[in-house]
């Protein structure tokens, strides 16, 4: 029977392009011959026997036992997501934070620590301090690309180095190298949230990082239709967080797996428009009278574009845009477009716009956010696959109003 799961077919998965991947990946065809990935939207399965039965509880025998975390459809993802990222494994979560609270609470006990970056969401940011700290896990904050205040803030209690790289929303890039580096120089763990990037741009396992942790909900998906999570690495760490998922049970439904496995099949090709719209836009709103700054890795006045351009295949598709005449001004911006969406979701094929001091980062303290570099005059765009003209046109609604009345 011919299959199309690479890792176990004559051809391996090191031997075929990303993009092959993307849609060949991870899927084991049944009796039925079907094309396509089924959804198996069962919550059990049954066995011939007690005996069969009694073999695959008890691990002896591989199969499934019950969809929270033994379910085909999830399988085809992971297998899929962990070719794409050049990990060993993969463990599917019910959302990107299930994610994060999975990797910590499979890895880390009461008097472990964590070095994260300052520049990560907003609820990121709430669960390692509130949650995390109530289990004993204490957490300490630097700037992304200070190495060493990282170095500085590493203890011998230190067990994890935490950065999304590029960061939300200012599209600060941290060095995956020289962190995975310093994390294993103290015998801790780096983890890399590639929400942002996704392995079409970036592969963090590559770079030396240990762990790569996703919000499937955002480009994995690509059309902002459901939520999931992800966790790739090695064998061995997605056995523990596996069993954090099989315990707890944050996990990720059939149907949202398969959602995930047809967004898949066209990341490369949705990634690379993204990126070009993107660099475009920046450019254009650098130029802008009514900008102060405009906040992209891809543009050379970025201070750590050549960074980026080392370590990721392009530059991705968010920008932080500060706007001039603070949060008015912003708001203004915000409430003049026709077109795009006012929303705090991203990664989807619909161009959307927020204020991340009032929205996605504003659970945040003042001085969280002033850490973090969010200021009032800053709008996150996360540009879409609309026709690049009719998203200027719909920013320049507000900003050219604004520059006017500026003069």
């Amino acid at each position: 029977m011919h299959d199309d799961n690479l890792s176990r077919a004559d051809l391996s998965r090191d031997e075929l392009g990303l993009e092959t991947l993307a849609i060949r990946a991870g899927h084991l065809r049944g009796g039925e011959q079907e094309h396509g990935e089924p959804i198996y939207t069962t919550s059990s399965f049954v066995y011939g026997s007690a005996a069969e039965a009694a073999a695959k509880f008890g691990g002896d025998e591989a199969g499934n036992i019950y969809s929270r975390f033994t379910n085909p459809t999830v399988r085809f993802f992971e297998e899929r997501l962990a070719a794409m990222e050049g990990g060993e494994r993969c463990v599917a979560t019910s959302s990107g934070m299930a994610a994060i609270m999975s990797t910590v609470l499979a890895l880390l006990e009461a008097g472990d620590e964590i070095v994260a970056s300052r520049s990560i969401f907003g609820s990121s940011v709430s669960l390692f301090t509130k949650y995390f700290g109530k289990l004993g896990i204490t957490t300490r904050f630097v700037e992304l690309g200070d190495l060493e205040a990282w170095r500085a803030a590493i203890t011998p209690s230190t067990k994890l180095l935490f950065a999304e790289t590029p960061s939300n929303p200012l599209s600060e890039i941290g060095d995956i190298k020289a962190l995975a580096a310093l994390a294993h120089e103290h015998d801790a763990w780096l983890a890399i949230d590639n929400c942002f990037c996704t392995p079409a741009l970036q592969r963090p396992l590559t770079l030396g990082a240990d762990i790569v942790i996703h919000s499937a909900t955002k480009y994995l998906d690509g059309q902002g239709r459901t939520l999931g999570g992800a966790v790739v690495g090695s064998s061995a760490l997605m056995e523990e967080v596996f069993g954090v998922v099989r315990t707890c049970g944050p996990c990720l439904s059939p149907f949202n797996a398969w959602v995930f496995l047809k967004g898949l099949e066209t990341l490369n090709i949705r990634m690379e428009a993204h990126c070009a719209r993107a660099l475009e836009l920046a450019h254009w709103l650098e130029a802008h009278p009514a900008v102060e700054r405009v906040h992209y890795s891809g543009l050379e006045s970025h201070p750590q574009h050549a960074l980026a351009k080392a370590q990721q295949k392009a530059f991705g598709a968010v920008l932080g845009v500060v706007i001039k005449g603070g949060r008015e001004g912003a708001w203004s911006v915000i409430d003049a477009t026709r077109i795009l969406s006012i929303t705090g979701n991203l990664g989807d094929v619909k161009t959307t716009i927020t204020h991340p001091a009032t929205t996605t980062h504003g659970r945040l303290s003042d001085e969280q956010k002033a850490a973090a570099g969010i200021v009032d005059g800053m709008v996150r765009i996360a540009v879409g696959l609309e026709d690049l003209d009719d998203i200027k046109r719909d920013l320049a609604l507000g900003l050219d109003r604004l520059a006017h009345v500026a003069q």
